[in-house]
């Protein structure tokens, strides 16, 4: 009987099932692994829509070992069964991006959420009257307290008496108290599809019935849902979502930033009178469990989450939802690279569910499947509830610099005077933490850069640090320049969040001012009070980075400026326009999304470049079809694949070695070309270099093959690499750093 375990092992390992268990594919079970037991599934065969998995690239496949030697299964857990679609969506990812299928099962499996939880138990009278027990005051009120029969708990039970938990104890020593189990009540509210929603608009409606047809059609197709920032996209997929719970299914809806949903939560509450399971990395333990639990046995029907709640185990799911799904942070660099937005649609498929996309700005990736007829394609063409879409002007710093030393320009300065003198909100965007993002030695001219990166260090004055954004390197910032020792001639190049923060407040000294960035905003609590004090009028500018494009919704934010909407376009990242294009749409988008119309300032010393043109014409599509152009005939995606190979060593020589031996070795052939090796743009990260490769090929070539063989020559005829060296593969990059 094979049974996979969640380690990185090329497939599962072979067991005895005992007579006294009757065991099948999905089981979770213990079973012993050298000296020590682990928790692992029963396994089964991947069936023909499956990719092939590459053991010869993952290492050797578990040895063969005959029957009578096979190692018996330990034991069955009393935990619900992993479904199949959730085994087959295990091999597809582990097949797809060339990744050990244990590796994958640990995203899944979740041993310390499978497990049983504790019982919970509470304390009842007993029903003994010992004359030995002597029975105060404070022990007559607990006694009262337990009157009805109904079992509590140690600190309910002090709470309503009015006692200590120590006399709780003392009375359950003394024979009066004694333990019964509690019933514990449901994990999770069940959201009503019946409950009074909002108001749709005549183009909602249309679009809300178009998607419960896929949910009541009950198979598999994907559909994208694009409409202008404000039409009202969240509002009408959440008919989707109680068309799906009216089928008695459950539902999934992933967000790029699930710290950052306060608004989308209050939505979700409005339309169906309960919150959502919730699923991210900043789960307690104990949430986890009930929540992975509750999600496994149906009692979750609605979850809401971050990429690795793809791997949940439903048992009857019938809608996914990917909202903003241009966002690169669907994108797992670490451990097992996949793409949320993609494997949703896998996830979607092995499930026989409707998945929809959504976005006001969708990537070029999701755009050329609905050319292709692959994706059904609703639209939202206007703003809801009579809202207009913002203006948008293009601010030539050629023409009108900000002061020596400044970072705001005249215009952007007269235009956030006059919105906040009526009344108005204002927001100042700058896609980048910390003070500066050079500190430089006006003696020598040296330049601070990470011991363990070849980045520089970001300086944050409010903690008075030098910080690596990449490997997390931080130092104090130094009296002393560290190369000629010249002192106090470190000097700051460069604006970030908290410079533009400070010069705000030296421009507009009577403002109410709120940061909102990573630094500023840790978790979901921080993000919820910073909603709350700007929709109290209680901030009259805000200043973010990209967190303020996460779809927020204030009603008196007129005005926003873009101090420098130029960032993000330089290097020869293949996707830097259309990132740019997207995240500058969205962020305009937070202005004007009431009564009063809006107003987008961007400041640019490039107002030709076509980012900028589109954004002032509000041509998104135009935009999209100029960047396809661009793209189709080199092969470059989405009209062609690519996989990235990133080789890292202890050593530059060892990195160069082992890439050289690479390249050496890189396939050829009709369509498809390989880039490299060459410096990654990160050449040092965390203290080990880095070389990349590039495989480009033609859309309908599949990779893996490729990279198996490749990997497999390399083995096979290759020079023997040092143990510190380490080949990873990413499969459709989207990060080139």
């Amino acid at each position: 009987m094979p049974v996979l375990l969640p380690y990185p092992f090329a497939g599962p390992f072979d067991y005895r099932a005992p007579d006294a268990l009757e065991l099948a594919p999905g089981d979770v079970v213990l079973v012993p692994l050298g000296r020590r037991e682990e928790v692992g599934v029963v396994w089964d065969g991947a069936d023909g829509d499956t990719p092939t998995l590459p053991a010869d690239l993952l290492g050797d496949a578990p040895p063969s070992v005959a029957e009578a030697k096979l190692k018996p299964v330990s034991a069955l857990l009393d935990v619900p069964r992993m479904p199949h679609s959730l085994r087959r969506f295990v091999d597809w990812v582990a097949g797809y991006t060339l990744t050990p299928p244990g590796l994958v099962l640990s995203m899944a499996l979740r041993v310390n959420a499978a497990q049983p939880p504790p019982p919970v138990t509470g304390w009842v009278r007993s029903g003994s009257n010992s004359a030995e027990a002597r029975i105060t005051p404070a022990r007559a009120r607990v006694l009262a307290a337990v009157a009805d029969g109904q079992p509590r708990g140690t600190s309910e039970l002090a709470r309503l008496a009015g006692v200590g938990s120590g006399v709780v104890r003392g009375m359950a020593a003394a024979g009066l108290l004694v333990e019964r189990p509690v019933e514990a009540p449901p994990p999770f509210g069940t959201p009503d599809p019946d409950h009074e929603g909002a108001v749709l608009s005549e183009d909602q409606a249309r679009t809300a019935d178009g998607l419960r047809a896929l949910v009541h059609a009950r198979r598999f197709q994907a559909a994208l849902l694009e409409g202008v920032t404000g039409s009202g996209k969240t509002e009408t997929y959440l008919e989707a979502i109680a068309a799906c719970l009216a089928e008695g299914r459950q539902a999934l809806v992933l967000l790029p930033e699930i710290a950052l949903s306060t608004q989308w939560m209050q939505r979700f509450v409005r339309r169906f009178g309960v919150e959502p399971a919730v699923w991210h990395s900043d789960l307690g333990s104990k949430k986890r469990r009930m929540t992975w639990r509750a999600v496994a046995g149906g009692e979750a029907t609605v979850v809401v989450g971050a990429r690795s709640a793809l791997f949940l185990p439903f048992p009857d799911l019938g809608l996914v939802i990917v909202d903003e799904e241009h966002e690169t942070g669907f994108k797992q660099e670490d451990g097992v690279t996949y793409h949320a937005r993609d494997m949703a649609v896998v996830r979607a498929r092995l499930s026989d569910a409707p998945v929809v996309l959504v976005s006001a700005t969708p990537s070029l990736e999701t755009l050329a499947n609905v050319e292709a007829g692959r994706y059904r394609h609703f639209q939202l063409a206007s703003r809801h509830g009579g809202a207009v879409l913002p203006e948008t002007v293009a601010l030539d710093l050629r023409d009108r610099p900000p002061e020596r030393g400044r970072f705001l320009s005249p215009p952007l300065i007269a235009a956030m005077q006059e919105a906040m003198g009526r009344g108005e909100q204002a927001m100042l965007f700058l896609n980048r933490r910390g003070y500066a993002p050079l500190t430089l030695c006006r003696a020598c001219g040296h330049r601070i850069q990470c011991p363990n990166c070849t980045a520089w260090l970001v300086e944050h004055r409010a903690r008075r640090t030098l910080a690596c954004h990449h490997c997390g390197h931080n130092e104090p910032v130094p009296l002393h320049c560290p190369a000629c020792n010249a002192e106090n001639s470190l000097t700051p190049i460069g604006p970030g969040v908290e410079r533009i923060t400070e010069e705000a407040r030296a421009t507009f000294p009577e403002a109410r001012l709120l940061v909102m960035a990573s630094d500023t905003l840790p978790g979901p609590h921080a993000a919820e009070e910073a909603v709350r004090r700007i929709a109290a009028h209680e901030i009259d500018l805000i200043i973010g980075t990209q967190i303020v494009a996460k779809g927020w919704h204030f009603p008196l934010l007129t005005l926003v400026g873009v101090v420098d909407a130029d960032l993000g376009l330089a290097g020869g990242d293949l996707r830097a326009a259309e990132r740019t294009v997207q995240l500058l749409h969205q962020v305009g988008g937070r202005a004007g999304r009431a009564e009063m119309r809006g107003r987008v300032l961007l400041q640019t010393y490039n107002p030709t470049h076509p980012v900028m043109a589109a954004l002032v014409a509000g041509d998104f599509a135009a935009f999209m079809q100029k960047e396809a152009a661009q793209r189709r005939p080199g092969h470059w995606p989405p009209y062609g694949r690519l996989a990235a190979l990133i080789v890292s060593a202890d050593t530059a020589a060892d990195a160069d070695r082992a890439a050289q031996a690479l390249g050496q070795l890189a396939p050829t052939g009709d369509g498809l070309q390989v880039l490299g090796p060459a410096p990654a743009p990160l050449a040092i990260l965390r203290g080990r270099h880095r070389r990349r490769l590039l495989l480009r090929t033609r859309r309908e070539m599949a990779v893996q093959p490729i990279l198996r063989h490749w990997m497999q020559a390399l083995r096979e005829t290759g020079p023997k690499l040092p143990g510190s060296v380490q080949i990873d593969i990413d499969v459709d990059p989207v990060s080139f750093l």
